[in-house]
């Protein structure tokens, strides 16, 4: 692919050019370049032209073109479709002096493909693209699954073969444009063309329509897809399966198919990037002595020592038993929280044990409320 040419040199403009510099750059190159007014290089006419478009298109916006002075070509190409690049550039102002005032973008451009559309729209035109939403769950994700589910689209038409026509009948050539597709057209000297009102640029008209399409030539299928779902794969992230969207009209090819997957809440696991939280609750009493305790993992339980005076909060962690990175393979860890539960509820017996406990206590029992309340009283001093 050529590499594309800086905005400013194709329009011969410097950059610190104001819009009406750049719009009298794009005004008397355009007219120079117009497709009609080089019949003998038609075709590398039109290239110059969409070109210059593009450029004007960008520098004639004051958002577009602060991100192309910043990241150049790519911060466009990132950022913007090309339907995006054109819309809100003022083009019919450019050509009212030359006797096409009124015309919108598309009746300018129509016949030039900078959409796809206009005379060219009598060829094979690719399929729309589908997207479909999916919800998988926590596990799912974790370890990879493959996913069937049916999807509503376009497929030829067996009836007519995707002709449109009724079966034994046949397309006629349309009266208004000839079977070009195109009628032409001039607003002062200069001539364009668009695609024929009557036959919608296909060229044909026709006359009895397939009675199982009404002539479109394709007609809604429900088909049932399988996908596969790689181990690892995050919320909100887009699969793209190749060739299963919309049928393309006129022996086009189809459109892509994209899931985009949802990853259903856990009830006991918070994901981390490719790691994995829990939290376990264990008694005072086990934290202050040191236990083991059950811990859930992806794949089981799993037996976790828990050391004498554990403080709620603190985090063991369990290698390897995390989530599989997309890319690399390699495999994040679990992170194990301990809440310390406070007792609750205490009935007589229960309060006095803990009461003489208190008594009993001291500094080395605990150390960070000592802490604590020795620097409060050197604060207040």
């Amino acid at each position: 692919m050529a590499e594309k040419r800086d905005y400013y040199d194709i329009l011969g403009v410097q950059k610190n050019a104001s819009v009406d510099d750049i719009k009298s750059a794009y005004r008397r190159l355009a007219l120079k370049y117009h497709p009609d007014r080089n019949p003998a290089d038609r075709k590398g006419a039109e290239e110059k032209f969409k070109e210059l478009s593009e450029a004007y298109a960008v520098l004639s916006d004051q958002q577009k073109r602060a991100q192309y002075d910043q990241f150049g070509h790519a911060g466009i190409d990132s950022r913007y479709t090309t339907e995006d690049i054109y819309r809100g550039a003022d083009f019919s102002s450019i050509f009212e002096d030359l006797g096409m005032g009124g015309l919108d973008l598309g009746d300018i451009f129509e016949h030039f493909g900078l959409f796809g559309g206009g005379a060219r729209s009598g060829g094979r035109r690719r399929g729309s693209d589908l997207q479909y939403d999916l919800e998988i769950t926590f596990e799912e994700a974790a370890f990879g699954t493959t996913k069937s589910f049916v999807v509503p689209r376009h497929e030829i038409c067996q009836a007519c073969k995707g002709e449109g026509a009724a079966p034994g009948s046949s397309k006629t050539r349309c009266p208004q444009c000839g079977g070009s597709g195109q009628v032409s057209s001039s607003r002062g000297f200069v001539f364009f063309s668009r695609a024929c009102d009557k036959c919608h640029g296909e060229g044909t008209i026709i006359a009895k329509p397939c009675p199982k399409c009404r002539g479109t030539g394709r007609v809604v299928v429900e088909r049932k897809i399988s996908v596969k779902i790689p181990a690892g794969i995050e919320s909100g992230m887009r699969l793209r399966v190749s060739g299963e969207g919309e049928a393309g009209l006129r022996g086009g090819q189809r459109g892509d198919l994209y899931v985009l997957v949802y990853v259903k809440p856990h009830e006991i696991f918070e994901r981390h990037n490719d790691d994995i939280l829990c939290e376990v609750p264990i008694s005072m009493v086990e934290a202050s002595l040191g236990t083991e305790v059950e811990v859930p993992t992806l794949e089981g339980k799993v037996r976790m020592s828990v050391p004498p005076g554990t403080q709620s909060g603190k985090i063991f962690r369990l290698k390897g038993k995390g989530i599989v990175n997309l890319h690399d393979r390699l495999r994040g860890d679990e992170h194990v929280r301990i809440i310390v539960e406070t007792p609750a509820n205490l009935n007589n017996a229960q309060r006095r044990i803990l009461e003489d406990f208190a008594r009993a206590s001291g500094e080395e029992t605990f150390p960070k409320a000592a802490s604590f309340i020795k620097k409060i009283k050197g604060f207040f001093k």
